[in-house]
């Protein structure tokens, strides 16, 4: 029997599927991302379970709802522990390392739960959802270390982020090794490759000031001079 913990008493529902969420996560190690850990969290959590199921109604999407409430869970828990304060006399190499490496710390020891929500997440009728989801943590962690560009760089950054961070979870579900040490070499690789590229654009753009205009050149061709 559940025994109603008042802490969520007076929570929306919104509320609730963040709070339930790290629970749900522990339960699908053993259960999957479904009903029986849904009832197991509330049980866990002191929650009504007729309760958390008006939070998570059951369906073909409610997976889904249970994975999107726990990747909030962990973009709150990151903006809390990693504020762009904290993050300020970091080199932004190492801020975006950071933020990512306490995504990784904050699933470390549900590896399987991890691996069921990616099998889930890629199946075709989630994949809408799923790129939206990454999209979203990706955004977080750009606004918390700093990141300001509002042009094409805006998007850039976010969409080469939530490949390295979709990438890197890959790997961290089958990383066997001590201290999940090739996981963090591989985000090593992964972040350094997209300095350089950075880089190297930011002087290929610079050097644009110093090539022959575009405009001029075409202009010369409907009027050559005579």
């Amino acid at each position: 029997m559940t025994v109603p913990n008042p802490d969520y008493a007076d929570m929306t529902l919104d509320e609730l599927r963040v709070a339930l969420a790290p629970d749900i996560a522990a339960s699908a190690i053993f259960d999957g991302w479904n009903e029986t850990a849904l009832v197991a969290a509330a049980e866990m959590a002191g929650v009504d379970v007729d309760v958390a199921r008006l939070a998570f109604p059951g369906g073909s999407g409610q997976a889904m709802d249970m994975i999107e409430a726990w990747v909030t869970s962990v973009d709150v828990a990151m903006e809390e522990a990693l504020p762009p304060e904290t993050l300020a006399e970091l080199k932004i190499r190492e801020r975006i390392r950071a933020l990512v490496a306490f995504r990784l710390e904050a699933v470390e020891h549900i590896d399987e739960a991890v691996r069921r929500a990616m099998a889930i997440m890629a199946m075709p009728q989630n994949a809408p959802r799923s790129l939206k989801l990454g999209w979203r943590s990706a955004d977080i962690m750009w606004r918390l270390a700093g990141d300001t560009a509002t042009d094409y760089n805006h998007y850039t950054k976010r969409a080469i982020l939530a490949g390295i961070y979709s990438a890197t979870l890959a790997v961290f579900v089958n990383d066997d090794s001590e201290g999940k040490a090739k996981t963090y070499e591989f985000l090593d690789r992964r972040i350094d490759g997209v300095m350089k590229f950075e880089k190297a654009k930011a002087q290929l753009l610079n050097r644009d000031v110093e090539l022959p205009s575009l405009t001029r050149f075409l202009g010369r061709l409907r009027y050559p001079s005579r």
